[in-house]
């Protein structure tokens, strides 16, 4: 059940409602379906210009489906996704190819995400190559840039992906992401393969982009403790459906649904036996 759901038609960027991704499940020599995995089933809210929504939940529960789903980069099932006011499943192949200039995509696995056989410059600056936006010196000099404004160096673009530490990748990762200026970027838990000083650095790099270009996140992630540093509003996700949605501050301090609260219970304690004598020390 949904605890609370704000969705506002007006001025939203991002608008999905009632979003559906099931998977057939088959069997027997014919492989005839014999029922589904609903991963996600039913899902809406909002994302405005220039908003973080946080998307959290353990694994399995849908939500990195939900961010390729938006994407089309997985099948819809039903349901609708608008951005910007464009129905995103109704698009060709010619709008949709415009449409995705507006929206980008971080994966977790950075190496993963990359040709190893691609130098950084190649990678980064493919996109420019597709949407025909850069060639030559003009592509290097942008992927420089990029790189660049993303902590690293412009003569990193000559090396390999596997020359480079996983934070480093995942800042090359960054970097192609912005390099066509979207408005829109999924972020499928971009820091939870890093150590937790590499963590604060990327999601400070985030912040820093998003502050100077105006671009709305899809956070994902299943650690309320980083959705809380970097999200404006937190959607909660169990089971294929959001179960409670708010403000950060409303949805940390004041949770309504005991899923909620049994993940917020489940953030580590810097001093655990702190909050065990306060606890203790509270009349009842």
């Amino acid at each position: 059940m949904v605890v609370e759901t704000r969705t506002n038609d007006d001025g939203a960027l991002l608008q999905v409602r009632d979003l559906r991704t099931w998977f057939a499940i088959r069997s027997g020599v014919l492989q005839r379906v014999t029922g589904y995995v609903r991963a996600v089933d039913g899902v809406s809210f909002d994302i405005a210009a220039g908003e973080t929504l946080g998307l959290v939940g353990e694994s399995g529960c849908g939500k990195t489906t939900v961010g390729r789903t938006v994407l089309r980069l997985i099948p819809a099932t039903d349901g609708t996704v608008a951005f910007n006011g464009k129905p995103v499943f109704d698009q060709h192949r010619r709008s949709m190819k415009q449409l995705r200039r507006e929206m980008q995509i971080i994966f977790q696995d950075p190496a993963g995400s990359m040709n190893p056989r691609l130098r950084v410059g190649r990678i980064v600056g493919e996109p420019l190559l597709v949407h025909g936006l850069a060639r030559g010196d003009k592509l290097r000099a942008r992927v420089g840039d990029l790189l660049e404004r993303c902590g690293l160096w412009a003569g990193a673009a000559d090396r390999y992906p596997h020359e480079f530490s996983g934070g480093q990748r995942q800042r090359i990762a960054v970097a192609r992401a912005l390099a066509l200026r979207p408005r829109l970027i999924v972020c499928d838990e971009p820091t939870s393969a890093l150590d937790v000083s590499i963590q604060s650095q990327v999601l400070n790099l985030l912040q820093d982009l998003q502050d100077e270009f105006g671009i709305a996140y899809l956070f994902i992630s299943h650690d309320m403790a980083v959705v809380h540093h970097i999200c404006d509003r937190i959607a909660v996700m169990r089971d294929g459906q959001i179960v409670e949605m708010g403000d950060r501050a409303r949805l940390i301090s004041d949770p309504q649904h005991p899923y909620t609260r049994a993940l917020l219970a489940a953030v580590p304690e810097i001093n655990p036996r702190r909050s065990t004598a306060v606890a203790a020390e509270t009349p009842a």
